[in-house]
């Protein structure tokens, strides 16, 4: 891929595949005038413990086929309920969801910018495996 991947496309090319994978109450947050941690979080419900498992895994294989490119950092807790990818500038939180809502990151990052589904989706539509159904 010859055009230059930023940071803001990543982390909607991420929702993207992640949603194609029925994750949950997807939500990317701008963190870059807040922290030097990273530019986004992406962060995402799954139904169970597979299936959280099953998007992590999911977004490992798309963006390094994709894009060539492997997480800097993978985390888990010992149950695999929670699921962390570090991309350097976009971070990757997949959590079942109950520990959604005792993390309760998008809480935690109030200050953060949040963009919108629709900002997301159009950004990402080429990359979508179901064409480019909204």
């Amino acid at each position: 891929m010859t055009e230059e991947l930023s940071s803001h496309k990543l982390a909607c090319i991420i929702a993207r595949v992640l949603d194609d994978k029925l994750a949950k109450n997807i939500a990317i947050l701008n963190i870059s005038h807040v922290s030097s941690l990273a530019d986004y979080f992406v962060i995402v419900t799954g139904d169970s413990t597979p299936h959280v498992k099953a998007l992590m895994e999911e977004v490992k294989d798309r963006i390094k086929k994709i894009f060539n490119r492997m997480p800097l950092r993978m985390e888990n807790d010992a149950r695999n309920r929670w699921n962390l990818l570090d991309y350097g500038d976009v971070v990757v939180h997949i959590l079942h969801k109950d520990e959604r809502e005792t993390y309760a990151i998008e809480k935690f990052w109030n200050n953060a910018f949040s963009i919108p589904e629709d900002e997301w989706k159009e950004v990402s539509k080429d990359y979508s495996t179901y064409g480019n159904v909204n």
